[in-house]
């Protein structure tokens, strides 16, 4: 007997006609799986003090300090970016984001096309109600088109004020990519650390131990070279104690209070740097030593002043993310860790200690003979999305969400009538012409204005129109058309073809036909 009410929000997906999964990737997108780095307190060449100096009178200036030795307090002034990688191959276009034909995302597909798409043809957006003269499937509050009942859209607005969802813009991208593989190269992490993203503790983290710090590669032409990959790869995020276990600040602050602590490590500072311009080591590599030791003890003072309160960076005791007036209550934090993964994860890109990172989201490959199982997947990644626009929001920060999934599904027309599966059709298939990508921009100066709010376009049958962009049939490309967009968000889309060299993109007339939204920011933010 078909189970009518699907599968439970966390049970791993069994299919008939998939094998049994063996690599890490299918454990992830079938569900069977949820889907670190340190920085100490530096110490070298011993304290170099003796007590009488160590009594002298401290200026307290720490950011003049900071200056000299090039530490980042705020990250390096871009637009922190979050990827949300759904593994498996979800549903993305039609039944939650809007897609359509050439003339955007209202030039509406056919009847058949979005019952391919999973909406009945009492749901499709090209209903109008004869009261009103309009669709009531189709919503706007967040500037990008969703179907009504999108369960994205649900869980975004669910988890945002209605200042937060008028401040937000987005695009929607028809791109094809290959069902239940490892090596569809969606993850733009690299290239958006090569557009300039940094963090003032990591430059990029990602919820999964791999080289993208997701379920999706990173694209090999946008990969820096080996040894700068080494440095920046993602550390690996996706609970509270990865965040609160970064830094570790020593045993002065056991020692001393956290005022107390700094003063200590400036005083080694300045004493050390007395010390060194007495030291003439005769080394070709003189300066460069002495500005070691130097700045070893301005970072730790740095790290003492900034992290030496654990909850600093702890996303569990940030009020704005759980609690009474929390984006989370206390029980959902608790009870889910999609919940507390993502809270880790935005915690460290929106404050700015990280430059982007990866959120992977498994059990995804929904295609299980109901809808019920995708709409509850797709409400909490929804719940997710929004809680990283409101946090950013609350923050007063700009922010960018990718959203993209390997492969994608359809339906066959069969209703699934149960409470979850809403009156829509049931995901009976993989079907990788249906597959899209989006993102949404929030920007706390106002909503951004849209250039297009699709960048290609469907056939009527709901298939990708393969010809209609760069991305539509090569990931790669996509990859890159979202780093585009990423940096013409700071005016900097002129400098695209000297960050990545040999793009397949074209011409800068052709560039800019695949941008969406206007500049938000001129070059760097505060």
């Amino acid at each position: 007997m078909r189970r009518k009410n699907g599968f439970q929000l966390n049970d791993p997906l069994k299919h008939a006609d998939h094998r049994r999964p063996v690599t890490r990737r299918e454990f992830i997108a079938q569900g069977f799986t949820a889907g670190s780095a340190a920085v100490f307190g530096t110490s070298v060449f011993g304290l170099f003090a003796n007590p009488r100096e160590a009594s002298a009178a401290l200026s307290g200036d720490l950011q003049t300090l900071r200056d000299t030795c090039g530490i980042s307090v705020q990250g390096a002034g871009k637009i922190p970016f979050i990827c949300f990688d759904l593994a498996g191959g979800a549903n993305i276009a039609g039944s939650n984001v809007l897609v359509g034909g050439r003339g955007g995302q209202m030039d509406f597909l056919s009847t058949a096309g979005y019952n391919k798409l999973g909406l009945p043809g009492d749901m499709v957006p090209s209903i109008l109600n004869p009261q009103s003269g309009m669709s009531d499937f189709i919503n706007t509050d967040l500037g990008l088109a969703f179907h009504s009942d999108s369960a994205f859209l649900r869980g975004i607005l669910e988890r945002t004020a209605a200042g937060t969802q008028l401040a937000t813009n987005g695009s929607v991208i028809p791109a094809r990519s290959e069902n239940d593989t490892g090596n569809n190269p969606h993850n733009p992490m690299y290239g958006i650390y090569t557009a300039g993203a940094r963090g003032s503790l990591l430059d990029l983290i990602g919820s999964r131990t791999s080289d993208s710090g997701g379920n999706s590669m990173a694209p090999m032409n946008v990969i820096i070279d080996p040894d700068t990959r080494n440095t920046v790869r993602p550390t690996k995020i996706d609970r509270p104690s990865d965040v609160t276990g970064l830094v570790d600040t020593g045993d002065l602050i056991g020692l001393l209070n956290q005022d107390d602590a700094v003063a200590v490590m400036e005083s080694i500072y300045r004493l050390s740097d007395r010390k060194l311009d007495r030291v003439n080591t005769q080394l070709t590599t003189d300066a460069v030593v002495k500005d070691l030791v130097r700045c070893g003890y301005v970072k730790s003072a740095d790290l003492a002043d900034r992290f030496g309160n654990p909850n600093t960076l702890d996303p569990a005791s940030d009020p704005d993310i759980v609690g009474a007036a929390g984006i989370f209550s206390a029980a959902e934090f608790n009870g889910d860790r999609e919940f507390q993964k993502t809270a880790s994860v935005m915690k460290l890109v929106v404050e700015g200690f990280a430059g982007a990172g990866t959120v992977t989201m498994g059990g995804y490959d929904y295609h299980t003979g109901d809808r019920s199982t995708g709409e509850r997947r797709d409400l909490r990644a929804g719940r997710c999305i929004g809680a990283c626009l409101e946090y950013a929001a609350r923050k007063g920060k700009p922010l960018m969400i990718y959203v993209v999934s390997d492969g994608s599904v359809a339906s066959n027309g069969r209703i699934d009538d149960s409470v979850d599966g809403r009156g829509k059709g049931e995901w009976t298939g993989d079907n990788q012409s249906t597959a899209a990508a989006f993102f949404l921009v929030y920007n706390p100066n106002g909503r951004p204005t849209a250039i297009r709010n699709q960048i290609g376009f469907m056939r009527p049958d709901a298939s990708v129109e393969t010809s209609s962009t760069p991305a539509a049939n090569n990931v790669n490309q996509l990859v890159q058309t979202v780093l585009l967009n990423y940096m013409a968000l700071h005016g900097e889309q002129g400098n695209f073809a000297g960050l990545f060299p040999g793009h397949g993109l074209g011409s800068v007339t052709v560039q800019d036909s695949l941008i969406g939204l206007e500049p938000i920011v001129s070059g760097t933010i505060s």
